[in-house]
């Protein structure tokens, strides 16, 4: 009788042990991508949004992987994961990739970078450089990745977030609405200035009423 032999556990790892992001700039483009992006899919549970996640998109070779900055997947539930191996997601490929480049970006590497993506199936890819603030991006045509001409008024087919050019914290995408992707910092403090301003109202109206002989506290 012919013996079993174990198949040998395939290891994906996790991490490679790189940072997330070459620099604080980076990093923060890449958070406000991400959180925006949460927020705006926030009714939908379908949609997973990740960043610097390991994608592996072929079963048994965990050689062939990348890590977008961010990654958008419609049609996958929300929820942790280690990385995405794509055979356990209904064989669904991130279909919107965004990459933000760092000084230490080579054209060889993003070369890399386009062709794996244009080889597994990303609809929409998009790159910014936040030293200029000028975004660029490819949407699959017939098979292929080809150049958007014009990324200043762009809008993702898949998305509806709209491009133009990038100041400072403002990263230049907008949303269905015209608001801007804003870091959090820059939220959270717009909501205790709005929590201040109704404070002051509210004992407005308090003093008002105290001089009509109301007393508000009862």
């Amino acid at each position: 009788m012919q013996a079993t032999v174990d198949k040998p556990t395939i290891i994906y790892p996790e991490t490679d042990g790189q940072p997330m992001a070459s620099n604080t700039k980076q990093a923060q483009v890449m958070i406000t991508l991400k959180e925006n992006l949460d927020a705006l899919h926030a009714q939908r549970p379908d949609v997973f949004v990740a960043i610097d996640l390991f994608w592996y998109p072929v079963e048994g070779h965990p050689e062939i992987r990348q890590a977008p900055d961010v990654m958008v997947v419609l049609g996958r539930p929300k929820g942790h994961r280690g990385s995405y191996k794509q055979w356990e997601e209904d064989n669904l490929a991130p279909q919107v990739v965004f990459e933000v480049l760092s000084p230490g970006n080579r054209a060889m590497e993003m070369g890399r970078k386009f062709a794996f993506y244009q080889h597994y199936g990303v609809q929409e890819y998009y790159v910014y450089d936040p030293e200029t603030g000028l975004w660029e991006g490819a949407v699959r045509r017939g098979g292929h990745l080809e150049p958007i001409e014009q990324m200043e008024g762009w809008i993702s087919p898949l998305l509806g977030i709209r491009f133009g050019v990038g100041s400072g914290d403002d990263i230049g995408v907008y949303d269905s609405s015209g608001a801007p992707f804003r870091y959090f910092v820059e939220v959270r403090a717009g909501l205790l200035e709005a929590l201040e301003r109704e404070r002051q109202r509210a004992e407005q109206l308090a003093q008002k009423l105290r001089e009509l002989g109301v007393d508000p506290d009862a």
